[in-house]
């Protein structure tokens, strides 16, 4: 009988080392630390280019580890120092282990003669609307921020007023944001706006304009089926 139970023990003990054994071989290979590339832009995150002057971009430095992989980069731009506006350069590497990793420029061209400043915070006001046919939503009392980045060029948190992001509660996803241009005469033209809730854009923004005697902001906006009027006041 103790035979039989130093025998038992030993199966057990010889079934433990061989699942061990299978253990250790199936993760053999996977214990490399892999690295993801990590980006180093030389210059500025931002940078600002007048209208009409060359641009020549700083370039990125990219690490895998210790390893410089500066030579793989590969760089996208659709700058055009051409036209007042705000562009991108992106930077995209692989590590050894195919993972990819990126990192983005902004590079805003402007016009520099252009020194009138409408950044500030706004409020919706007078006969700010929105209409679906003959169906007028009017809405006010909603905040509207305005920053420059550079000198004419200026990000907008809101092309709708609000409505959605505000006044519905869906939150800022569901903000119209980006930029637009002002021009020596105060009229407006968009440069971008984008909803990320939705993943869509404008139809149109017209009639935009400046007025630096009250300090205040109208534009039309068509969004899918519906046309914005927003009125804005500091």
């Amino acid at each position: 009988m103790k035979n039989k139970i130093l025998y038992i023990i030993m199966v057990c003990a010889l079934g433990l080392i061989t699942m061990t054994s299978c253990e250790s071989d199936s993760t053999a290979g996977f214990t490399r630390i892999t690295y993801y590339p990590t980006f180093t832009l030389l210059g500025e995150s931002t940078e600002l280019v007048p209208v009409g002057a060359s641009y020549t971009d700083a370039g990125v430095v990219v690490m895998e580890g210790e390893n410089d992989i500066t030579s793989t980069v590969i760089t996208n731009s659709n700058v055009n120092t051409e036209e007042i506006g705000v562009y991108a350069v992106t930077y995209t590497a692989n590590n050894v282990d195919g993972l990819p990793g990126s990192a983005r420029r902004t590079v805003v061209v402007y016009n520099p003669e252009i020194s009138t400043d409408i950044s500030g915070s706004y409020t919706t006001v007078g006969e700010t609307r929105r209409v679906s046919g003959t169906t007028e939503t009017p809405f006010s009392d909603y905040s509207i921020s305005i920053s420059q980045i550079a000198p004419g060029v200026f990000y907008c948190s809101d092309y709708m007023g609000g409505y959605y992001d505000q006044r519905a509660g869906y939150g800022s996803a569901y903000a119209m944001k980006g930029y637009f241009k002002l021009n020596a005469d105060n009229s407006i033209e968009i440069i971008s706006g984008d909803v990320a809730g939705w993943g869509d854009s404008y139809n149109y923004l017209s009639d935009a304009k400046y007025d630096a005697e009250t300090e205040s902001i109208y534009w039309e906006l068509g969004y899918v089926t519906f046309s914005f009027y927003i009125y804005l006041a500091k």
